[in-house]
């Protein structure tokens, strides 16, 4: 896992400063991998470390105002039953410390750490795959970009695909509908967008947005799939059936694009096996997208 500054920032804006609780090094079996980590507030805490009584023990020394270097052995020192040992680096970080992270990588000495030791500075150029310490310097690979994905409507199906990608730290949502009260509770982090005409809100995508088109109406579905191919776009995903990609593919065709394009649209959107529910169509659709395959 990467050091994402971009969902950093939008936290620190949001809630203020606090401790981020980073799982650094894992030696053996542990509930989380490297790079896991978990922000903390005095009454609010965002992400996991693994749960269960590592979890707890770090967020009381987070909450205590312990910033520093845990090492833990995960059963003999807190009975768990992985038998791994882990690293924890606890950092209080405020809008100015995240706004210093840059890419690739971000180098930073932890409570009394001496000079950048030569290991570390070669890092500078080439990030590690995972997060590293090296004589009291943490080095972490910074993500890039989060990918932009557009959810277009705000039904059973929108809702339950924005509750499973806003926690992902790698996508970056817009989610889209013609009336405000359909959205229900928008997740932190999330743009909103309203407009009577939605299809008219889609040159303000980005080139590279993946869209989600889950609306209401067939006929919204159609004119959002016309003016997003006339766009330009990275994937485009279409609820419905087999029938109705037959349908919007002729429909398509007789408003002038290729049989290339209209090609390019996943409909059915999901993993058919999963099921026809909300969530269950929410969760092949985003495992599609992390695995890069739609």
């Amino acid at each position: 896992m990467s050091l994402n500054p971009e969902a950093l920032a939008r936290a620190v804006a949001l809630w203020g400063p606090f401790t981020r609780v980073l799982l650094a090094e894992v030696k053996g079996s542990a509930p989380r991998e490297a790079g896991a980590e978990m922000l903390v507030w005095a009454e609010r805490l965002e992400g996991t470390i693994g749960g269960g009584a590592l979890e707890w023990r770090a967020l009381a020394a987070a909450r205590a105002g312990f910033e520093g270097v845990e090492k833990l052995a995960l059963g003999p020192g807190l009975g768990q039953c992985c038998g791994g040992a882990v690293t924890l680096v606890y950092e209080r970080l405020d809008a100015a410390a995240v706004a210093a992270m840059r890419g690739p990588v971000r180098l930073s000495p932890l409570a009394g750490a001496g000079p950048m030791p030569a290991a570390a500075a070669r890092l500078a150029g080439r990030a590690p795959r995972g997060p590293r310490l090296i004589g009291g310097w943490l080095a972490e690979p910074v993500a890039p970009a989060p990918l932009p994905v557009w959810v277009w409507g705000a039904g059973h199906v929108g809702r339950a695909l924005v509750s499973v990608l806003a926690p992902l730290p790698q996508f970056a949502l817009t989610w889209v509908d013609f009336d405000a009260a359909r959205f229900g509770a928008v997740p932190p982090g999330v743009r909103q967008l309203v407009a009577a005409d939605p299809a008219g809100l889609v040159p303000l995508a980005p080139p590279d947005a993946q869209h989600l088109v889950v609306t209401h109406a067939h006929a919204l579905d159609l004119a959002l799939c016309h003016a997003i191919l006339q766009h330009g776009f990275s994937r485009l995903g279409l609820i419905g059936s087999a029938s109705k990609a037959a349908r919007f593919a002729s429909r398509l065709a007789a408003l002038g694009h290729g049989s290339a394009e209209i090609a390019r649209i996943t409909c059915p959107i999901g993993a058919p096996d999963l099921g026809k529910h909300p969530q269950a169509i929410a969760v092949g659709v985003v495992a599609a997208l992390l695995k890069g395959t739609g």
